[in-house]
């Protein structure tokens, strides 16, 4: 009988992946990761009951592991430094690459177990003799885009049992198993942030360092309170008055402390037709360039048009909008994610 560990973080997904699995005749085990350490009531603690009360029902056992040292080390002081540099990381991709599938991968391996699965809505498609990323059945809940820095030899010990089912099935199947998740909101936002304001948790880390929203000719039209809490293309929030259309954040010069903002959602500064990129990653081979594909410059993004002339630069058929750097972009070929690159 072949063992799999199970990431259980107490939502519904990984719950149903425990109950899929032990279905279709594996022994499962339960693996509840703490990755962030905060003082006075923190929902890990609600979802730690919640693993709890699901191991229990699904008669499986189940472990804690603490990696909140890892995790600030390799995750959060790395997206500490972007920020404070101007920059708007992307820490699930982050996660996903240096926790969830890497020390906790090896913690599963190191409990006996033959695979990890978690609650991912993607799946495993073998082309050519290797695993391949493929994306989640459900489009609206598809999570290829973060997965995209696995390697083809990370997909041969993991599973993704929910990624051939819809939502709206995996709710289905909690309620009629009787899983106190069933109905349990699916958690959001930046996990260490969570549900508080992104702006008050960040100057716990970064103290405010006002500077002026300028415009593309250098026009003061007003100011900020640093440039870490602001990303391209944001129109909310900016208190910038005058007549005219609304303001919109085109870029931002981190030497000066600037913010450069513009009036319209269609200002030419908003486009780009093409960028360069680093630290890129295939899941398998890399294409043979020129590659003809799609790519999404964000997770809720639609696939676009494009051609990757190099692992350095990508080429849109159309301008793209608010192309951020330091955000992914990610490739597909069809349903096949092929990898992806931090835009520069």
């Amino acid at each position: 009988m072949k063992t799999v560990v199970v990431g259980m973080s107490g939502g519904v997904d990984s719950s149903v992946t425990a109950l899929l699995l032990k279905e279709q005749g594996y022994r499962v085990i339960g693996l509840f990761m703490k990755n962030w350490e905060e003082e006075g009531a923190c929902p890990a603690e609600v979802d730690y009951e919640d693993v709890a009360c699901v191991c229990a029902h699904l008669d499986i056992p189940f472990y804690t592991v603490n990696f909140a040292k890892e995790y600030w080390d390799n995750v959060f002081s790395h997206c500490l430094k972007e920020y404070a540099a101007g920059f708007t990381p992307n820490p699930d991709i982050l996660c996903n690459r240096e926790i969830k599938f890497n020390v906790f991968l090896d913690k599963a391996l190191e409990l006996g177990a033959d695979y990890l699965a978690t609650g991912h809505y993607c799946r495993k498609i073998k082309v050519d003799g290797k695993w391949q990323l493929g994306r989640g059945l459900d489009p609206g809940k598809d999570q290829s885009y973060f997965l995209y820095t696995l390697k083809s030899s990370i997909l041969d010990k993991v599973l993704f049992p929910i990624g051939e089912l819809e939502k709206t099935e995996v709710r289905k199947r909690a309620h009629e198993s009787g899983l106190i998740t069933a109905q349990k909101k699916d958690s959001t936002g930046i996990c260490f942030i969570g549900k508080r304001n992104f702006k008050e948790f960040l100057t716990r880390f970064i103290p405010n360092k006002p500077g002026n929203f300028e415009q593309l000719n250098g026009k003061v039209v007003g100011s900020h309170d640093g440039i870490a809490y602001y990303t391209i293309g944001q129109r909310r929030g900016l208190d910038i008055g005058g007549p005219g259309e609304a303001w919109y954040v085109v870029g931002k010069d981190g030497a000066r402390n600037v913010v450069v903002v513009e009036q319209g959602d269609e200002h030419p500064a908003l486009y780009s037709s093409e960028l360069t990129m680093g630290e890129v990653s295939w899941v398998a081979e890399p294409p043979i360039f020129p590659a003809r594909c799609t790519a999404k410059v964000r997770y809720r993004s639609p696939d676009v048009a494009c051609t990757i002339v190099s692992n350095e630069r990508v080429v849109f058929d159309e301008p793209q909008k608010a192309i951020t750097p330091r955000q992914s972009i990610v490739f597909y070929q069809g349903e096949i994610c092929l990898g992806g690159a931090i835009i520069d």
